[in-house]
């Protein structure tokens, strides 16, 4: 599974705190950390109004320090995301676009020839929409677009969109739906949901968060932004995969208990 690690995000409060009290260290051991649970991106996500691309530089170069792992240049302003490209050493991933605006031809053209990939959220002007036909409309529109620029669906991370369970009693339906119909179209793309959503606002999140990555997987779900130093979901994501038959022999599963992944704590 794609995993595009989610703590170098200045939402998340720990992380806001180091970014505006410029502690290298604790985003250097992000970065560190992240690698050794088997991220494949690192997401890098500045979470600012106001000097946000200086930020990213600062984050960025931190990382890549730290890793090898390519980055997820993460903004909501598409224009940050491709202005940062510059700071990295290799090719990531672009989060996000959508149907939104002109979000997509901002990015399109300027990603169109190169490695770089991106993730494409399932809302447009109209907000979120509210069950799987419209996301699924949402995503023609995308991935029209897409062939505009000859951008391959390998390339292209889907986001169908996680709402929370306490405000949404359809959203696993709604997500599960939308996956399924996707990898239906376009085998080689990928699904890329942000797992902890699910949960959002509920008390002992990880017990919702496990069960509904677990489903997802089975709908086709191959990617997701997450917390990969979560033992517990890290322990799942092996076993579930091994159980899709993803893990022949349950190799995966196996070295990832004997690297210490999940499991008891090895002293």
């Amino acid at each position: 599974m794609i995993i595009i690690a989610e703590k170098i995000n200045g939402s998340i409060p720990s992380t806001s705190k180091a970014i505006d009290e410029r502690d290298e260290e604790f985003i250097r051991n992000l970065a560190r950390i992240q690698t050794e649970y088997g991220a494949t991106f690192i997401d890098c996500c500045a979470s600012r109004n106001v000097g946000e691309l200086e930020l990213q530089e600062w984050l960025i170069g931190l990382i890549q320090e730290e890793t090898d792992v390519p980055i997820a240049i993460d903004s909501p302003d598409p224009q940050v995301c491709i202005d940062a490209m510059k700071f990295c050493k290799r090719p990531g991933i672009i989060n996000s676009v959508s149907g939104e605006g002109n979000k997509m031809d901002i990015v399109f053209p300027v990603i169109a020839d190169t490695k770089w990939g991106v993730v494409a959220l399932l809302s447009d002007d109209q907000g979120i929409p509210k069950n799987a036909d419209d996301r699924i409309r949402v995503f023609n529109d995308i991935m029209a677009k897409a062939k505009e620029f000859n951008i391959a669906p390998d390339r292209i991370y889907i986001d169908p969109l996680v709402e929370s369970l306490g405000t949404e009693p359809e959203a696993l339906e709604i997500f599960c739906e939308t996956t399924r119909r996707i990898k239906e179209a376009y085998p080689t793309i990928h699904v890329a949901g942000a797992v902890s959503n699910i949960s959002f606002g509920l008390p002992v999140r990880k017990m919702i968060n496990i069960p509904f990555m677990i489903l997802a997987m089975a709908a086709g779900m191959d990617g997701g932004i997450l917390d990969p130093t979560n033992r517990d979901l890290r322990g799942m994501l092996y076993a579930t995969e091994a159980l899709l038959g993803e893990d022949e022999f349950c190799m995966e599963y196996l070295d990832g208990y004997r690297e210490g992944l999940f499991g008891p704590k090895k002293d």
